[in-house]
């Protein structure tokens, strides 16, 4: 039985992660589809370039709760920790391979943090920390998230000692990295676009 609940929990985690925020954000406030404009990537940072800062935030906040959702939702019925593992990788995989939208999605940054805050809220907030102050000093969105996706696997190390989470944390890094590789590209070359700065 408790198969079945696993089963069926990283299955709904998906799907509910495969709800784009920014596709439906800018459909609602009718900006273009964020896969045709600007850096064509379905998130909050490629919302902000062509909708402003409320669109970003909103779309920001659904992202987010792709992952606190489904996490929380699974701690709270109590499932054991791979499972909730499992529910965490799926819901983060559904934002960046939505079955909704053609299995195009965004980088994942905001759902796997949504996730980080679910599984232990001070290692979502030191990853917030570290995400700020890169970005205080540098002023690269995606430089930011790079160095505090480094940095997760070890936050959440130190906040739990969940071994099963570090595992699970530092995949989810791994694939952020790789779905920033343009991003690092950009930024050796210097060509990366800076908070702030709209995107030529």
């Amino acid at each position: 039985m408790l198969i079945i609940e696993s089963i069926v929990a990283t299955l709904i985690a998906y799907l509910f992660g495969s709800i784009s925020s920014a596709i439906i954000v800018c459909k609602i406030m009718r900006l273009p589809d964020p896969r045709t404009q600007g850096s064509k990537n379905p998130g909050a940072t490629n919302v902000l370039r062509i909708g402003g800062k409320g669109p970003a935030l909103i779309t920001l906040l659904g992202d987010m709760l792709k992952g606190v959702i489904p996490v929380l939702v699974a701690k709270w019925l109590g499932l054991p920790d791979i499972t909730i593992a499992f529910v965490t990788f799926a819901a983060f995989i559904g934002h960046l391979f939505p079955l909704f939208f053609g299995f195009a999605g965004g980088k994942g940054v905001a759902t796997a943090l949504g996730c980080l805050l679910a599984l232990s809220w001070p290692t979502g907030l030191t990853w917030i920390a570290t995400w700020l102050l890169i970005a205080g000093l540098f002023r690269y969105s995606s430089l930011s998230a790079l160095i505090a996706s480094i940095f997760a696997p070890f936050y959440i190390w130190y906040f739990t000692h969940h071994f099963i989470y570090v595992i699970t944390i530092a995949l989810l890094s791994l694939i952020l990295i790789y779905r920033h590789r343009s991003n690092i590209h950009n930024l050796i070359a210097g060509k990366e676009s800076k908070i702030g700065k709209k995107k030529k």
